[in-house]
């Protein structure tokens, strides 16, 4: 698979409701979104451009390398931001754009441009990343969004609950993780090209997305796809509330 050209938007709204001013938290003595933002050109991007919506958080960005879309404070979803982003950054509508969540100060480079790849490889309208699940907590989890592919990559659904449902497996004990690796949890990482990003971003929130309050069975619903890659390496967990922080300024020393 050859290395695609692509450009990395990463969306940071100040006032995150488990975490406030969280784009500005410190980690190791740095911004948080510094340190997200350090991975997505450590991946090979094109461009990294950060989709603020408070000043405050360009002022942090000063010198990084990265560039700044002062975005309305407004946006529902980071894909809102993002779409938003992309007017003001100018990219063509094939441009390939991948969105790396601003909470991420772990995500693998590899992992960044794998997304890419597949979006690239695959022709889908849009692309995403999983790993296969080891433990039977993480498939029973609501908050671990679960995904099944078809044949050819796509994604055929997303989410909270536990799928493919093991029948048989689960009728003898639901404490043991089922045989094979059926069981692929998402990973909120996605690409899109910036044409269909605006397309996305006009469309009306989904039935099923209302449901699972998954944003991506939006894209689904409306008949377009998503093609799902195997994650090269595992993603470390993001940084969503204060013991997320915690964990992270630990992982952190211990590197």
């Amino acid at each position: 698979m050859s290395h695609p050209d692509f450009v990395v938007a990463i969306p940071a709204r100040f006032a995150a409701s488990r975490l406030p001013g969280k784009p500005l938290r410190l980690l190791a003595g740095e911004p948080l979104v510094l340190h997200v933002a350090r991975r997505a050109l450590a991946a090979g991007a094109r461009e990294v451009w950060v989709a603020a919506d408070d000043v405050r958080i360009a002022d942090a960005l000063a010198g990084s390398g990265v560039q700044i879309a002062m975005t309305s404070p407004n946006h529902a979803s980071g894909s809102d931001r993002l779409a938003e982003c992309a007017r003001i950054a100018g990219w063509p509508d094939d441009t390939l754009v991948v969105n790396l969540q601003g909470d991420e100060p772990f995500a693998p480079a590899s992992g960044i441009r794998a997304c890419a790849e597949v979006l690239q490889a695959s022709g889908a309208e849009m692309s995403t990343l999983a790993a296969h699940i080891e433990d039977v907590d993480t498939l029973l989890d609501p908050n671990a969004v679960k995904l099944v592919r078809a044949g050819n990559g796509d994604a055929l659904f997303f989410s909270r609950a536990p799928v493919p449902w093991p029948r048989d497996a689960f009728q003898r004990d639901r404490s043991a993780m089922p045989a094979g690796d059926a069981w692929l949890r998402h990973i909120g990482i996605y690409g899109y090209r910036a044409g269909f990003l605006q397309r996305f971003a006009a469309l009306p929130p989904g039935r099923l997305e209302l449901i699972e309050s998954l944003e991506q069975l939006r894209v689904l619903e409306a008949g377009f796809r998503i093609a799902v890659g195997i994650a090269p390496e595992a993603f470390p967990p993001g940084v969503d509330t204060p013991e997320d922080l915690v964990r992270a300024e630990r992982r952190l020393a211990g590197d």
